[in-house]
């Protein structure tokens, strides 16, 4: 059966999905967050978090009503994950309630959020718009509905807030903001969920021996069902990354949470579409969860931006180069995250290697990689989606086509200077003109993406970058 008729007799099949409710257990040193959620007729799921506790943090002085409300809110991107099982056509929500401009909120993100997996399993095929979206049978796609009439209103928590919250994945990205906010190093702590080799010795070479490191723990229900063919795909981590973060840093009392996502992130993946890898990477999400944060969480809570919104990946590599202490032990592919390896066969490697390529020398590109990326023939596919504008961009994590093509264009003028060979995959690359390198050159050199919800002291600590 091919995902589009699954989709439709799923939906047929399993109506409802119930946020039916969540329980929290506090120890002196943890906060236990389980969740229930139901798919009548078909499952259970009771994903859960565990969060630490520090000794000057109580949920009572906090408030045990404003906590329940942080937690229902991480529960409400935690279900993504267990609804796109069958995508039932209504979400009904008992563990709390959502107003009007709230459900809206939740069904964008749950929309765009979702982008990949609807494009991947053929679903956008069986949706259109008429008022609302709706699927082929003329159901709507998603209905939230309200069952709670519980108070979700949160009340005001005067506290103290200080320094900053970092999520860490153990990548480029990450590096590069560690080392930017390494003045501000005894008010930062390391934010890690479920940590990983990578992404623990970063912050252990940027001086961080301890980390705060929630643990998110999936219901194995969901896990068998995937195998059993029910409808998967990719789900968007950051946005979980974001409520969580929140949370963490309501715990930690921590003024900011600040991300490591580039300007790079907000573009789609297919051409003339909103489909985007990246959607809660985005601008467009940053600016939505602040709006929310502020209407719905604390007032004048923790502040939750990228510090590297201004810049391009490329501006990043560029940064990160100059810090060679991470090359052996930085990791950015997905695929081998579970093993703390760079797989060398995904568009995540090769987009890696590529950009490296541009800034850094054969012995520290070796240092990282194992083989020459750009002479293995089996990666023509995803190096022509990264490269050409006639292809589609791969799912992944990646910058834009034309930042890809101007460390391209550097790597081939280093080759050339040194008499060395052109690799397989650029044997038919068509270099840019000397006009059109340089334009290109002094842009991403000058390149400040005034798009970002950075105060004045984070603008200044990029522009002080010295290139």
């Amino acid at each position: 059966m091919n995902n589009n008729n699954k989709f439709l007799e799923f939906r047929s099949k399993y109506p409802k999905f119930i946020y039916d409710s969540f329980d929290i257990e506090e120890s002196d040193d943890t906060i236990n967050v389980t969740y229930s959620f139901i798919i009548e007729g078909l499952s259970n799921f009771k994903p859960s978090w565990v969060f630490q506790k520090p000794n000057y943090f109580n949920i009572d002085k906090f408030g045990r009503d404003n906590f329940n409300i942080l937690v229902f809110n991480l529960g409400l991107v935690e279900l993504v994950s267990y609804w796109k099982i069958t995508c039932s056509p209504t979400i009904e929500i008992r563990a709390g309630f959502l107003d009007t401009k709230q459900i809206e909120w939740w069904k964008k993100l749950y929309l765009n959020g979702l982008g990949e997996f609807l494009y991947i399993n053929g679903i956008y095929d069986n949706l259109k718009i008429e008022n609302d979206i709706i699927d082929s049978q003329g159901i709507p796609f998603m209905t939230i509905v309200n069952s709670s009439k519980r108070n979700c209103a949160i009340e005001k928590v005067p506290f103290k807030l200080e320094g900053n919250l970092i999520p860490v994945g153990g990548g480029k990205d990450s590096v590069v903001t560690l080392e930017l906010l390494k003045d501000s190093f005894n008010v930062n702590t390391c934010y890690i969920v479920n940590p990983r080799g990578a992404s623990l010795t970063t912050a252990n070479i940027a001086g961080y021996s301890e980390v705060y490191a929630p643990k998110r723990t999936l219901d194995v229900n969901m896990l068998e069902l995937n195998k059993q063919g029910y409808l998967n795909g990719h789900t968007p981590f950051s946005a979980v990354l974001a409520f969580s973060a929140y949370i963490s840093a309501v715990i930690l009392a921590k003024q900011n949470i600040v991300l490591s996502n580039e300007s790079s992130a907000n573009e789609p993946n297919v051409e003339g579409t909103n489909i985007n890898h990246q959607y809660s990477k985005s601008l467009d999400f940053e600016n939505d969860f602040r709006w929310y944060c502020d209407n719905y969480l604390l007032e004048n809570g923790p502040q939750y931006f990228s510090l590297l919104r201004p810049w391009s990946e490329w501006q990043i590599v560029r940064e990160f180069s100059k810090h060679p202490q991470y090359f052996k032990d930085f990791k950015s592919c997905n695929v081998g995250s579970k093993k703390d390896i760079w797989c060398e066969n995904c568009a995540k490697c090769l987009y890696v290697y590529i950009m490296l390529c541009a800034f850094l020398e054969e012995e520290d590109i070796k240092t990282i990689f194992n083989k020459d990326l750009l002479n293995d023939i089996e990666l023509k596919h995803i190096f022509e989606g990264l490269v050409y504008s006639d292809t589609d961009k791969p799912f992944e994590c990646v910058g834009t086509k034309e930042e890809i093509n101007l460390s391209l264009n550097i790597y081939i003028r280093k080759l050339k200077e040194k008499g060395k060979e052109i690799p397989a995959l650029l044997k038919s690359f068509e270099i840019l003109n000397e006009e059109t390198f340089n334009k290109l050159l002094k842009q991403y050199e000058v390149n400040f993406d005034t798009k970002n919800n950075l105060n004045e002291t984070f603008k200044k600590c990029l522009k002080e970058v010295n290139y």
